[in-house]
């Protein structure tokens, strides 16, 4: 993977060949389907756009079966500009095994793509490698290897083996899963009962989550920006898990707040309404583009936050030399516990990325821990299942640490198994990961 191979966008726009395009970008030039859907979602509308997102992100669940398909029926790899062909093969196999598209038209609307992509002379080939998938009946054969089945990375499969040994099944069918929608009700500006009669009256299928007081979880898929409220600011999408961030970090009236790695701003949010007589709360990011979308998402919640490009390693360059009460800290992670929400991580994500996060995150606990008034808290927070990232990275810390005292999330922690570990699909909830650190005063 990670070719480099520049393939531009096919000049005329065609439905398959555009889809096949961004699997080939995320493929084999590491790049994230956000960016790649926005490039090709601008030329399409409606139904198609969301045809291409389902489509694409569905290959990246399946990738290993359909490789493993198309290595059996394919004679000899493709190379250079024809590379992308198999690409369209494997979208091809997508929808004749998972999609509820025609036999008929997975076929020939996929062999008429290839003309769009430089495969006018590949047409048979494409059309050829598709017959013999329906022909052999192989979407009816299981694939025996517990890997290929499985639909991650081999290097990811076994990491989820050897950290949750009982629960790995579990985790692993979850995070191929598609993820619930959850809604968290801004209570600085209507009640949840009253934003939950709007849905009743507009007929959207709705439950609500004892554990979260300001949660609505959808019961179906929705256009979130026809729900009720949503220019008046009623509500943010945010995960459940996401949404135990605020009252973990239970701001108090009057505290100076940092929230730290912000973007895309859920967090933020949410501290205003859990606690809207802050003195002040601080949302800084190293990435400029995605605080706008915090700005933007602030706007429409009628929320406040000074929001600040900056570096969590350089304080020097935002920070006025005055400490904080608490400090959020949503460290960089491998997002492994969001895959399900995001299917491409799981390509994009090498072994190696694991440690570098690791030596980052380890470096950013440091430094705002020297931000963090005595008697201050520090809450840790991860969108991780791997325990380097998390269980891990907090033992390092508490023991080179000598004033940092473990505050108790969940019953059963201690500092060798500090924080909780929340597992991909657990109570519906994303993967997700916790510690509380208190900076003792003396």
């Amino acid at each position: 993977m990670a070719s480099g191979q520049p393939v531009p966008l096919p000049r005329q726009k065609n439905l398959r060949a555009d889809t096949a395009w961004v699997i080939f970008q995320i493929l084999e030039n590491g790049k994230s389907s956000r960016e790649c859907l926005a490039k090709v979602q601008r030329r399409h509308h409606g139904k198609d756009n969301a045809w291409i997102q389902e489509m694409s992100l569905g290959v990246m669940r399946q990738l290993p079966v359909l490789q493993f398909w198309l290595r059996g029926l394919l004679d000899k790899p493709l190379k250079g500009n024809k590379k992308i062909l198999e690409h369209l093969m494997l979208l091809g196999l997508y929808q004749l095994a998972f999609s509820r598209v025609s036999s008929h038209a997975a076929v020939s609307e996929t062999v008429n793509a290839a003309s769009y992509l430089g495969g006018m002379s590949l047409k048979g080939l494409v059309n050829a490698i598709l017959r013999n998938f329906e022909r052999q009946e192989l979407a009816d054969k299981p694939v025996d290897d517990p890997i290929i089945a499985s639909g991650l990375p081999k290097w990811l499969f076994k990491r989820i083996q050897d950290a949750y040994p009982q629960a790995a099944g579990r985790i692993i069918e979850q995070t191929n899963d598609q993820a619930p929608i959850w809604l968290r009700v801004n209570t600085c500006e209507v009640s949840r009962e009253t934003f939950c009669d709007a849905l009743t009256e507009m007929n959207i299928p709705f439950e609500t989550v004892a554990s979260h007081p300001q949660a609505v979880r959808l019961i179906s898929r929705s256009d979130i920006t026809a729900l009720p409220g949503y220019d008046k600011g009623w509500f943010a999408v945010q995960d459940g898990a996401a949404q135990l961030a605020a009252p973990y970090l239970d701001p108090q009236p009057g505290e100076t707040i940092l929230d730290c790695c912000a973007a895309p701003g859920g967090k933020t949010g949410h501290l205003f309404e859990v606690q809207p007589e802050l003195a002040r709360c601080i949302a800084i990011d190293s990435d400029a583009i995605r605080l706008e979308r915090v700005r933007e998402n602030m706007t429409r919640l009628k929320h406040h936050p000074e929001i600040k490009t900056g570096d969590a390693l350089r304080p020097d360059q935002w920070w006025d030399g005055k400490l904080f009460d608490r400090i959020l800290l949503d460290a960089p992670c491998s997002a492994t516990g969001v895959i399900r929400r995001h299917p491409d991580i799981r390509w994009l994500r090498k072994p190696a990325d694991i440690a570098t996060l690791g030596a980052l995150q380890s470096d950013i606990l440091d430094v705002m821990w020297s931000l963090l008034k005595p008697g201050g808290t520090l809450l840790y927070a991860t969108c991780s299942i791997l325990p380097d990232e998390n269980r891990e990275q907090i033992k390092q810390f508490l023991a080179r640490t000598t004033d940092a005292e473990l505050s108790e999330l969940c019953e059963g922690e201690s500092r060798d198994f500090p924080g909780r570990q929340i597992a991909t699909g657990e109570e519906q909830m994303d993967g997700f990961y916790y510690a509380r650190l208190i900076k003792s005063s003396h």
